[in-house]
């Protein structure tokens, strides 16, 4: 199950209460005070897993709570720290606080965020004494640790989406030019997923040699999809970190609808999103070649591309006719677009709470 979205509750673990003890050994007369510290809670992180696609571990279990500190301890011994929670989630993950504000965009493997911090511990008696205290009873309390509402929003990391009209033969085109087997049957949203495939532009599939890409297929647009319709729109957020957009229209007889209309709708959709993807490179694929008869209508959608200065292709996937130079011209309008960085703090909102400050409020002792 390919899960895009969660919402969990984290509260980090509240610090131990300091101790009041006295040292009473024999032949100690002026033993003093010994309570020790308590220990500091545990904080919890958020960790990008290269092994992770999906946020189904966080559909059920929304819950996370990470260890308290041990509390402080006679002879002067500090309480045991609570250990840290880790929470692994896929690669282009956001974490987005109860505010609405961007936390972290972890777009690289292994980047990790601290999302919670950890209450510090208190004060046992043996910091307040002083030379005209010198039985102190006082201690503090263990700080409590933060406590969030967050939000995890995934964008899946693709060079290229495939975009267009239910049934144009997108899912068909991943299947033959990468390893991914989605759903492929002669109904509109056989897609209901994104799926994710690696092309070799160069060499043959599996094989290490020549320029490679990730092509990711997504599920079907329809007129007024930004409006909710059909399946909305709510996976357009995986292609907004692509660099090239694949756009295919089925031209054979098999539909009716005009290719150069088709193309409008799908753009206005897109733009209707976001204008980011509005702005993205279009390369358009006229799809069904094999089942092409009549071919007006796709020499008439050709003519509109080149007057509107958008490259063309036309394929089958079922034959494979037009598929490698499709690859090939792909793989080279990646080579003249540069990729984003793999750092993207940048995207992190800049009035977001600054969650690595340890430091804790002052506390009165008790």
């Amino acid at each position: 199950m390919f899960v895009d979205e969660a919402k969990i509750s984290v509260k980090a673990g509240d610090g131990g209460n300091g101790c009041v003890a006295f040292r009473r050994e024999k032949f100690v007369p002026r033993g003093g005070p010994s309570g020790g510290d308590g220990g500091n809670g545990g904080s919890i992180f958020v960790e990008a897993n290269p092994n992770d696609n999906t946020l189904l571990r966080y559909r059920y279990n929304r819950e996370f709570k990470a260890e308290r500190g041990r509390h402080g301890e006679g002879s002067n011994c500090t309480g045991h720290s609570g250990d840290d929670m880790i929470l692994q989630v896929p690669v282009g993950t956001l974490v987005i606080d109860e505010h609405g504000r961007t936390m972290a965009d972890l777009a690289t493997a292994g980047q990790r965020v601290l999302v919670a911090h950890g209450g510090r511990g208190g004060r046992g008696n043996q910091n307040f004494a002083k030379p005209w205290h010198q039985a102190p009873r006082e201690h503090e309390e263990g700080f409590p640790g933060e406590e969030r509402h967050l939000r995890f929003e995934l964008k899946l990391l693709a060079d290229v989406g495939l975009v267009g009209f239910p049934n144009a033969g997108k899912s068909t085109l991943i299947s033959v030019i990468s390893a991914a087997r989605p759903k492929i049957a002669n109904y509109p949203f056989t897609t209901l997923e994104p799926n994710l495939g690696v092309v070799n532009a160069d060499g043959k599939e599996g094989s290490q040699i020549g320029r490679s890409f990730v092509v990711a297929d997504l599920p079907g647009l329809i007129e007024g999809a930004h409006l909710g319709h059909g399946l909305g729109i709510r996976f357009l957020r995986h292609v907004e970190r692509t660099r090239l957009l694949v756009h295919m229209i089925d031209t054979s007889e098999s539909t009716d609808a005009d290719p150069i209309e088709s193309y409008g709708v799908v753009a206005g959709e897109l733009s209707s999103f976001s204008s980011l993807l509005a702005e993205k490179p279009v390369i358009v694929v006229a799809s069904k070649l094999d089942a092409t008869v009549d071919r007006t209508r796709m020499e008439e959608l050709r003519v509109f591309c080149s007057a509107h200065g958008l490259e063309f292709h036309a394929i089958s996937a079922a034959t494979g006719e037009g598929v490698r130079e499709l690859v090939r011209s792909i793989a080279d309008a990646l080579d003249k677009i540069p990729r984003a960085p793999d750092s993207a703090l940048d995207l992190v909102d800049e009035s977001a709470e600054d969650i690595h400050d340890a430091s804790q409020p002052s506390r009165e002792a008790h």
